[in-house]
């Protein structure tokens, strides 16, 4: 009889026995595993279809549009009116919106740059030690991009002035592709309305990484031009002028294009009040100074329906009059009650027109 051991040394030396069959006996005795995968017949109806991103996103929109159907037509409206008042006044008219309302964003953006430095870092490119330069910088392109130019729908990173660096890293996403990408959704969303639209990017922006320290208000000028995008007087349509309350960033599509829409119009009749302030002015300073001979008179009224506030300095740069000529018609004009001098003090003196 033999012992176990026998019995194991005998299995072990006898050749019948190989290592495959050793293995699906040991796999035998694992009754837990599954089993070989059959298949089975796909006989489920199909699921909803996922819509791409951009589809998603218009669809939002337009579903907030039509929402505020009479209250868009009504602000359409007036920004033709707007359009149309522009299109058939002097080119000065322009210029001022554009200065009013480049510095009414730098104070929305936290740049707080003032009517009178804003003047004079624009027309002189004079600063005090006390003017932040990229403030300027930041301001000066608004005013740029606000009074003319191509547009941002051709090619946004030019629009911006930004452009990626010679040297870019292989993992960083370049600044043309989000700027692409944010394009791409606002073209894709051709059959909103303009206003509508510019909302959207606007509130768009800082998701498309498009975000900077000075990027709300080129959030701002871009969507204000594509705002205006429909017409051939205005350059765009104002947001900031008389409080930027449309440019808020907070709820549902439905929720900020209410208050966009309440923005503009606020911001167009601030407009259309100051365009009525000047056309005013401009008949009374005419009439006043009628008798007045020699180029210098009619230059200075020019200088003062373009610009909000006027220097001495700037006057004699803009009107290429002696600094005499200036300052004894700037004497004038403000003895007459046309002018009003507004920082009481004896040096770095402003002027704007007295209503």
């Amino acid at each position: 009889m033999k012992t176990q051991a026998s019995t194991l040394n005998d299995d072990y030396d006898n050749p019948l026995i190989t290592i495959e069959e050793d293995e699906e006996a040991h796999e035998d005795d694992l009754w837990f595993l599954p089993g070989p995968l059959e298949e089975e017949p796909d006989d489920l109806p199909p699921g909803p279809r996922a819509e791409p991103p951009d589809t998603a996103v218009v669809h939002d929109w337009a579903k907030a549009e039509g929402l505020h159907v009479a209250r868009l037509a009504c602000v359409a409206g007036r920004l033709g009116a707007l359009d149309d008042r522009l299109l058939r006044g002097p080119e000065g008219w322009r210029h001022r919106l554009a200065l009013i309302e480049a510095a009414d964003l730098s104070w929305f953006a936290g740049d707080r740059v003032s009517s009178d430095r804003l003047a004079l870092w624009i027309s002189m490119r004079l600063s005090g030690a006390q003017d932040d330069p990229n403030a300027l910088a930041r301001v000066g392109w608004a005013v740029r991009r606000l009074t003319g130019g191509p547009g941002p729908n051709a090619d946004l990173a030019a629009f911006l002035d930004r452009r990626d660096p010679e040297n870019i890293e292989d993992s960083a996403e370049r600044f043309e592709d989000r700027a692409g990408g944010w394009l791409d959704v606002v073209t894709a969303a051709a059959e909103l309305h303009p206003i509508t639209r510019a909302c959207m990017g606007f509130h768009l922006w800082s998701l498309a990484g498009l975000g900077g320290h000075g990027d709300r208000i080129e959030a701002a000028v871009t969507a204000s031009r594509i705002a205006a995008s429909d017409g051939s007087g205005a350059v765009f349509a104002p947001l900031a002028m008389g409080g930027a309350g449309g440019l808020r960033v907070s709820g549902l599509p439905p929720e900020r294009l209410a208050r966009w829409l309440d923005g503009m119009n606020s911001a167009i009749l601030t407009a259309m009040r100051t365009l009525d302030d000047i056309e005013s002015w401009s008949k009374r300073a005419e009439s006043i100074m009628a008798h007045l001979s020699g180029r210098t008179p009619t230059a200075l009224r020019r200088v003062f329906k373009e610009w909000p506030l006027v220097s001495a300095p700037m006057a004699e740069a803009m009107t290429g009059a002696s600094r005499a000529a200036v300052q004894r018609n700037l004497a004038w004009m403000e003895a007459s009650g046309l002018i009003r001098e507004v920082t009481g003090q004896g040096r770095f003196r402003m002027w704007h027109i007295d209503n």
